[in-house]
């Protein structure tokens, strides 16, 4: 073999080894793998020409270029502190905590510089706006409330820029130090209150039950009074009913029996002796003691 055809040789392995590189740069070139996680933004001599998404896609080479490789996976700002006025003229400062995916990367890539930024901005400005029309008291109570306004408020204004947002907390709502110990007074103030007041209640429960007791007691009485009064009634009633059935025998019949009670009570008091009566009243005595005896 001769020089010139060893020369030709040389030559036409080296075409087709370029024309080989060359195919392989072109295939690397035109066949894009993206991710799960990712979208991929391409631009065609500097425009938008679409949006791959995860798997195997095909470019032109040379002409397409992929530009902004976006995560799509769910992003969390750092969380950020501000603060704001309450209606009540009360200096609150809130710790907020964003969370955000990338649903369309067109938009974001090229509507927005610093998509973090922005959205803290404006998370900022709806926590300030929102917490001054508010007083305190309802910023501690509508915790809930406020953060589902702050989502909404959020979504509305960074609707544009291609991204959702999946969630939005309030993590804590602090007060300056002399707020602090002017609300620690009233709490004490409004413990003491109360305090009170359940002092105050048990002092005139105790009274009512007081009342409640006399009443009772002083009807207790009224009633007994009562039943002795009837009972002394009925028996006024039953000496006159005999009375006016027997006339004066009944009559006399009731004076004998109160003259010998009254002669049996003094016979048997300890201290009495000796008992002496008058005449008259030993006859009386004797006709009483004969109408016992005929009554019995």
């Amino acid at each position: 073999m001769t020089e010139e055809m060893l020369l030709d040789l040389l030559s036409s392995n080296l075409i087709w080894l370029m024309l080989a590189a060359l195919f392989i740069i072109i295939v690397f070139k035109a066949v894009k793998i993206v991710p799960q996680s990712e979208q991929h933004v391409v631009e065609r001599f500097g425009k938008l020409r679409k949006v791959m998404g995860p798997g195997i896609n095909m470019i032109v080479p040379f002409f397409d270029v992929v530009r902004h490789k976006i995560s799509i996976l769910e992003r969390q700002l750092p969380n950020a502190s501000q603060d704001a006025i309450t209606k009540d003229n009360v200096l609150v400062q809130v710790e907020t905590s964003v969370f955000y995916r990338i649903t369309e990367p067109e938009r974001t890539v090229y509507r927005i510089r610093d998509v973090d930024a922005a959205i803290a901005t404006t998370i900022a400005g709806i926590v300030r706006a929102e917490i001054g029309k508010m007083d305190l008291d309802e910023v501690q109570s509508n915790r809930a409330q406020l953060i589902t306004t702050m989502k909404l408020l959020v979504e509305d204004a960074i609707e544009n820029w291609g991204i959702e947002v999946t969630r939005a907390e309030i993590l804590d709502v602090n007060l300056d130090q002399a707020t602090r110990d002017a609300m620690l007074q009233q709490l004490n103030a409004e413990r003491a209150r109360r305090a009170q007041v359940t002092e105050a209640e048990g002092t005139k429960r105790a009274v009512e039950l007081n009342a409640e007791a006399e009443l009772y007691a002083a009807e207790k009485a009224a009633e007994a009074r009562r039943i002795s009064a009837d009972a002394e009634a009925y028996a006024t009633g039953v000496v006159a009913k005999a009375i006016a059935e027997n006339g004066l025998e009944a009559a006399q019949y009731q004076v004998a029996l109160k003259q010998v009670e009254s002669l049996n009570a003094l016979g048997n008091s300890p201290s009495s002796s000796t008992i002496v009566v008058p005449a008259n009243a030993l006859e009386a005595f004797g006709n009483a003691f004969n109408m016992l005896k005929g009554r019995s």
